[in-house]
């Protein structure tokens, strides 16, 4: 199994490009069940949970194609088509690896009329129930039911009528599904408390580009005339502002200056005003972004939010930038229970956590120190790699399986501005 070490203490400097998102293209691909032409997406990230999700589309009957990209670029180009659907069943041993996959119950059941899709998988950071896009897709004219591991959802009639439904508390996941499922209904659908993180609009943005009638787009209340049929588009996906954070956090870190390119600051509100509260120097230019830290970094007090809060994708690498601040820090998580389980890693190199229910005190220390770390998550990897680089001689991240499910060539990108990373393999 590889390994990523890194010899920590190198500024980084220059310019770092900024991947297209994981979060987004998880959610772009599925579109393509609502058609049965083509739909190309640009701007893919090369990642392990992209290459997951094309196998479960092609479990579906969906042909992948890439197109127009050598192995060394960044990115890649994938036309996806599901002319016709040969199976509306997702098994367990592709959806367990990801939980992702439960969003293709959404357009399935509005394509075909039936799905069956096994409880999904994933990063082990809480209880992520999936009752929420049930109840939704109920809502819109759904029959579920639940047994052996799997949700059977039927529409009566082959078509769902549409309907109203008020999340009683934002889910992205949920909201997702529901919008993809309610695109191809027969009637109106009025989702209200709807997520609205930019992926949701994104999402909606590729959904009208394929012929779907969505009012609302970016607010909490989205109202969606159902069309008979979705035809083909061509569409990129959106740049991946949890990427661009965790990379304008290495700068912080290392007292480092980055220019992140093939960025949207907009999407990134949250993260770059409380790096800015951190101390350290946020210059947005176009599609660029400049981080700079040539100071002492200040403590802070985060707690998580939906959008446009601060996101519970960067708790875990502000924890580790925030381990070298001046200072005691406070972070509280409202949205997984379990998100604190890169505690102990961090500890081992010298960091001063201290846990209490959802809510983690970090004392800042003077310095961090190499060590062997065990990764438990992806945005757990992240803070694990983000500590490394700044801490005093070798830290030995394993199992980062979970690093490549979300971050492009990580050390690839990390080495061209200076750090001192490389990845082995146990052989």
């Amino acid at each position: 199994m590889d390994r990523i070490i890194i010899r920590g203490g190198n500024r980084l400097t220059g310019r770092l490009p900024i991947s297209g998102a994981k979060n987004a293209a998880l959610t772009l691909m599925p579109c393509a069940l609502l058609t049965d032409e083509p739909l190309t997406l640009r701007n893919l990230p090369r990642l392990a949970d992209v290459d997951g999700f094309g196998h479960l589309l092609n479990q579906l009957g969906a042909s992948t194609a890439i197109q127009g990209t050598r192995p060394e670029d960044f990115g890649r180009v994938m036309t996806i088509r599901a002319g016709t659907l040969t199976s509306t069943e997702a098994p367990y041993d592709i959806v367990r690896k990801m939980r992702a996959s439960i969003l293709v119950l959404g357009p399935v059941l509005a394509r075909a009329g039936e799905a069956r899709v096994s409880l999904p998988g994933g990063c082990a950071i809480g209880n992520r129930p999936i009752d929420l896009h049930l109840k939704a897709l109920e809502a819109i004219g759904a029959e579920l039911e639940m047994a052996a591991g799997y949700v059977r959802a039927t529409a009566p009639g082959g078509k769902l009528t549409g309907g109203r439904y008020r999340f009683p508390v934002v889910s992205v996941g949920a909201t997702e599904n529901v919008v993809m499922a309610a695109v191809l209904a027969t009637g109106r659908s009025r989702i209200e408390n709807a997520a609205r993180e930019p992926e949701i609009v994104d999402l909606c943005r590729c959904l009208v580009a394929m012929g779907a009638k969505i009012e609302g787009i970016g607010t909490e209340t989205l109202e969606i005339e159902g069309v008979p049929r979705l035809h083909g588009a061509t569409y990129a996906v959106m740049p991946d502002r949890i990427e661009a954070g965790s990379y304008a956090c290495a700068a912080a870190i290392t007292g480092g200056s980055l220019e992140l390119t093939g960025v949207s600051a907009d999407d990134m509100g949250a993260t770059l005003a409380a790096l800015v509260e951190a101390g350290v120097t946020v210059e947005p230019a176009g599609d660029a972004v400049r981080v700079s830290a040539d100071g002492p970094l200040k403590p802070l007090t985060l707690t998580t939010a939906p959008f446009p809060g601060f996101a519970t994708d960067m708790q875990a690498q502000f924890m580790a930038m925030l381990c070298k601040a001046a200072g005691t820090s406070v972070l509280t998580e409202t949205i997984f229970e379990n998100r604190y389980m890169h505690v102990p890693e961090l500890a081992r190199m010298g960091a001063d956590v201290t846990v209490s229910g959802r809510t983690a005190v970090v004392k800042g220390v003077d310095r961090l120190v190499g060590a062997p770390v065990m990764a438990t998550d992806l945005r757990a990897s992240m803070s694990l790699i983000l500590a490394g680089l700044a801490a005093e001689g070798e830290t030995q991240v394993s199992r980062i399986y979970h690093l490549d499910r979300g971050y492009e060539r990580l050390e690839e990108k990390l080495s061209a501005v200076g750090a001192d990373i490389e990845r082995v393999g146990d052989g």
